[in-house]
């Protein structure tokens, strides 16, 4: 029950403190390129959706809902709110009358390209600043990072990060 004082838990300690300062920065950054993408902003929630749709074409609202940790009401009204605005559309299952699937319009996906093209844009130039050696550690550490989360409830989803974070 006691904090682990090793070295050990120190250093796990420290990288979780310093992770969530990371964090909190992306955060910033990332409200950023959200409000600078071609097309009109999205809600954070909004976003998570897209996210998870344009990872999973295909998916059903009971999916997604499982994937968000939302229940269904509040999925549905996120997809209809995401619809009306032409980045998500839903079609009839082939394989169950009863099933609806959810894909990305052309909009939602330029949307998102955009959006991380910009994000993109402001961590390259914040690694460019890095020395070399310090950005591999940042993506060795990274990789393991991914790893380490990919049996968490939504995994992070292969992105182009790896190639932001390679060196110029």
């Amino acid at each position: 029950m006691g904090v682990n004082a090793s070295p050990s838990g120190r250093n796990a300690r420290d990288a979780t403190q310093r992770a969530g300062e990371v964090i909190e920065l992306l955060e910033v950054l990332w409200e950023r390129g959200r409000n600078s993408a071609a097309a009109a902003p999205v809600s954070p929630s909004q976003l998570r959706v897209m996210y998870c749709v344009g990872r999973d074409e295909g998916m059903n609202l009971r999916t997604l809902g499982e994937a968000l940790g939302s229940a269904p009401s509040s999925v549905s009204r996120l997809c209809d709110r995401l619809e009306a605005i032409g980045f998500v559309e839903r079609s009839p299952s082939p394989t169950s009358r009863r099933e609806l699937e959810l894909r990305l319009t052309r909009r939602g996906r330029a949307y998102l390209r955009d959006m991380r093209e910009q994000r993109e844009e402001v961590l390259l130039e914040i690694l460019t600043a890095m020395p070399s050696r310090e950005r591999e550690a940042l993506l060795k550490g990274l990789k393991g990072f991914v790893a380490a989360a990919e049996g968490s409830s939504c995994p992070p989803a292969a992105t182009s990060a790896e190639t932001t974070m390679r060196p110029a």
